[in-house]
């Protein structure tokens, strides 16, 4: 009997056929439910076990002002979901001997090569700065130990942006990379830009774009045509919009859009992808770096990410000081979580059937995936509205988590 699903649930548990029938419809039930009482505006939820995919549904609108039903291939921005195909590329480029996990990263800009701590604000108001003791590496941003964060989450870096008009990251420019570290490298775990970094190390030892460099070596072999950075008419014509939760709880459209013209391709968020995609590439770790006949990294590679990276320090918690763009997110309360080297990882079981040590992240606008070596299960649930983390959408991220579990059962 799958987790989270008991025997008063509805429906017998007799196995075979009629219980993976009697599943999928408790699923799409439970998501179908949500949208039609506005709790999201629309929703796309996939799973995959090592046998094939397990569930696949799409519920609600692409946009509830201008209609157009979600499908299996509406295209979603998958914000921070970038992060781990960004750190697939790189770990491409460690296999090739281009770069090592403990070195220090190359000196393509001196905030990456000579960083700067930044040590409070003196008395005249301005930022106070000393060089930082340690040297980045690779394993660093891999990780997000490097000191790099976010200033919609860390005050501090907020502060400096205000006293220093540095651009925010969703303005695609340069110099919104060029913030100071919070704490020194290897200190603690906190969640930023590391993976932007890494995507212009990919850059700069490819001599290729990251959207190039993706689409020949990462997403063009695994067959995700519908993943990219700059999205075609058509594709755009299935893009769903980013909605937002009102004060009173209703969900409004938006007019948000990446930047028309970055001056660098986001490696930690800008990417666009269908559920469709995204499975593809998760099941491609599932199956040790390969699919379909494409190998994107070795068995041993695949099973380095998979480990923890980070010692003893606590990671996945991660705060917000602006409420109307993020929650507060912490996945496991009260878990020891630890971090790979594309992903959070679980040490102990979750509450709705993953494995421990099972990967998973998050994008921004409210979409999540998890992977689960162990179970050889993964999945992957989109939506896009604002703010992240939202209680409804965490809640259905549980309830087809449970079900996918029973559904593997079932088989």
């Amino acid at each position: 009997m799958g987790p989270g699903f008991r025997r008063d649930d509805g429906f017998r548990y007799v196995g075979g056929i009629e219980m993976t029938t009697a599943v999928k419809e408790r699923i799409d039930r439970a998501l179908r439910d949500a949208v039609e009482a506005r709790e999201v505006p629309g929703i796309v939820a996939l799973a995959a076990s090592d046998r094939g995919v397990l569930y696949e549904g799409a519920f609600g609108m692409r946009d509830l002002d201008a209609g157009g039903a979600m499908t299996l291939g509406t295209l979603f921005r998958v914000a921070s979901m970038t992060k781990a195909i960004t750190s697939v590329a790189a770990m491409q480029l460690v296999e090739q001997d281009k770069i090592g996990l403990d070195d220090p990263v190359p000196d393509i800009d001196p905030a990456l090569a000579r960083p700067q701590l930044l040590d409070g604000v003196d008395a005249a108001g301005q930022p106070r700065l000393r060089p930082a003791e340690r040297a980045i590496t690779l394993r660093h941003l891999l990780t997000h130990t490097a000191g790099f964060t976010y200033d919609w989450s860390n005050p501090n870096t907020a502060r400096y942006a205000e006293l220093t008009g540095l651009p925010p990251t969703s303005s695609g420019k340069l110099a919104a990379l060029g913030q100071p570290l919070a704490f020194e490298p290897g200190e603690r775990w906190e969640y930023g830009i590391n993976i932007d970094w890494v995507g212009r190390i990919v850059e700069a030892l490819s001599g290729k774009t990251l959207d190039t460099y993706l689409r020949e070596h990462v997403c063009g072999p695994l067959g995700m045509d519908d993943t990219g950075f700059a999205p075609t008419g058509e594709q755009r014509s299935r893009l769903a919009t980013v909605h937002q939760r009102q004060a009173d709880g209703t969900l409004t459209t938006t007019s948000f859009e990446f930047a028309a013209e970055p001056e660098f391709y986001s490696g930690g968020g800008t990417l666009y992808s269908t559920a469709g995609d995204y499975l593809r590439f998760l099941q491609m770790l599932l199956h040790g770096g390969e699919l379909n006949g494409a190998r994107i990294l070795r068995p041993e590679t695949v099973a380095l990410i998979n480990r923890n990276h980070i010692g003893e320090l606590q990671a996945g918690s991660v705060p917000s000081r602006m409420p109307e763009r993020a929650h507060r997110f912490e996945l496991f309360p009260n878990m020891p979580v630890r971090w790979g080297l594309a992903y959070m990882l679980n040490l102990q079981p979750g509450p709705h059937g993953r494995s421990a040590m099972s990967g998973s992240w998050a994008g921004i606008f409210n979409s999540y995936y998890w992977l689960d070596p162990a179970r050889r299960v993964a999945g992957v649930i989109l939506a896009q509205f604002l703010p992240f983390a939202d209680p409804a959408m965490l809640r259905l991220h549980g309830e087809f988590e449970r079900g996918v579990y029973a559904l593997l059962e079932a088989r």
